[in-house]
């Protein structure tokens, strides 16, 4: 199947065959595999030049921004053989919301200025996909509209720390009310980076551009109210009624304290590098979150109480607080039947060995993978590859550019 655009794709499937003879009909490979480097260029093309520097920069001297690829490129699969595989389904769930591929759209501000459909043409795009698409508090659309267009779409809500804090609340409000499956506090921006690229061109949005998340007529403040710490995982938890996801970790340390918080999952983000820098690349951060953040198997996403000061409500077959992590090296953990564990690094509570948890109806719950391609559990004794041996708490990866 040759590409639609041979400026931007290449073709999804090629075949071995004789000179003369037609390439295969096959349908089943997917659409062609788009060229991002010739996409980014034609974006590049089309956009005034501020638009674009704005979309595509960093911070500061944006060394960030440019080890991100590299060490992205650094990861090498590890591939398995002989396991019976006839045919690759890529989808999974991320916090009891089913997408059909690991690739998601990252929150990004003001998509009117690329396009004038801006977040609803992009929704539209993500859905006919199945991917899940994070919509910021910074869109160019109201947040209820761009649910709206896709009510089935998988979406996730992105708070900022931008405006008054009863402002803040009434968008998390406002969010569930709407649909969306979850909350993503983004922590990294205590203050704006400073992007260079921006203050050479002068950027500033039009001033008849709409901003309907923000207050009426509010500006973009960004200090002047309380900081955001540990304690408002829970409270956001238990204002909106949804799973809360921190954005903007890249430490273990912070990782395993937004768990214990109530967090959900802990999406590893340098803010595509617009933010401080030089910081360490995501792909080099993800290990050690993994390796350091508070063991916790899920199947659905942690709730908390109303009024529980931040305490953690486990979902029904969680492993309790006791879960921790047995290092049996040579052995797999065993189920109370005596059939084989999740992996070598098996979580146990207490001293009964246990395998994956399970819902009361006996259902396994799934682990939701990060979109770079960790596992659900499984009770093959296998660990998963690609991602270290470590806690099975969720974790998101991006290096994808999320302005603002």
């Amino acid at each position: 199947m040759g590409p639609a655009d041979s400026s931007s794709t290449v073709p999804g499937a090629l075949a071995q065959r004789r000179r003369g003879e037609p390439l295969p009909d096959d349908t089943a490979a997917g659409p062609p595999i788009p060229d991002l480097a010739a996409l980014e260029e034609r974006a590049r093309e089309l956009l005034p030049a501020g638009v674009a520097d704005y979309y595509a920069g960093g911070a500061e001297t944006e060394t960030t921004l440019r080890e991100a690829p590299g060490a992205w490129r650094s990861w090498r699969l590890r591939p398995r053989v002989l396991r019976g595989v006839a045919s690759v389904d890529v989808g999974t769930t991320l916090l009891g919301t089913d997408v059909r591929t690991p690739i998601g759209v990252a929150p990004w501000a003001y998509q009117s200025l690329a396009h004038s459909d801006g977040e609803c043409g992009t929704a539209r795009g993500a859905a006919a996909v199945g991917a899940l698409m994070t919509v910021s508090t910074s869109a160019s659309t109201a947040l209820a509209d761009v649910a709206a267009t896709e009510p089935a779409g998988p979406r996730w809500f992105q708070l900022y720390r931008l405006h008054s804090p009863a402002h803040t609340d009434d968008l998390a409000r406002r969010a569930a009310e709407a649909g969306y499956r979850a909350l993503v506090l983004t922590v990294d921006l205590p203050v704006l980076g400073r992007r260079l690229r921006d203050l050479a061109n002068d950027f500033a949005l039009p001033a008849d551009f709409p901003l309907p998340n923000h207050p009426v007529g509010g500006s973009l403040p960004v200090s002047g109210h309380p900081p955001w710490t540990f304690d408002d995982i829970g409270r956001f938890g238990d204002l909106s009624g949804l799973p809360v996801v921190v954005k903007g970790v890249l430490r273990g340390d912070d990782a395993a304290r937004c768990v214990q918080a109530g967090a959900a999952a802990v999406w590893v983000s340098t803010h595509g590098g617009r933010q401080a820098d030089p910081v360490v690349a995501s792909a080099h951060a993800l290990p050690e979150v993994r390796r350091r953040r508070a063991p916790v198997g899920l199947g659905r996403p942690h709730r908390t109480r109303p009024g529980s000061a931040g305490r953690v409500r486990r979902p029904a077959g969680h492993l309790g607080a006791g879960l921790r992590r047995c290092r049996r090296r040579g052995r797999a953990a065993r189920r109370p039947d005596g059939a084989a564990g999740t992996h070598d690094g098996a979580l146990r509570a207490g001293r009964r060995p246990v395998g994956a948890p399970r819902h009361g109806d006996g259902r396994a719950l799934t682990c939701p993978r990060a979109v770079t391609g960790a596992a659900r559990w499984a009770t093959t004794g296998e660990r998963p590859a690609l991602l270290p041996p470590g806690a099975w708490a969720p974790s998101l990866t991006t290096s994808c550019r999320s302005p603002p």
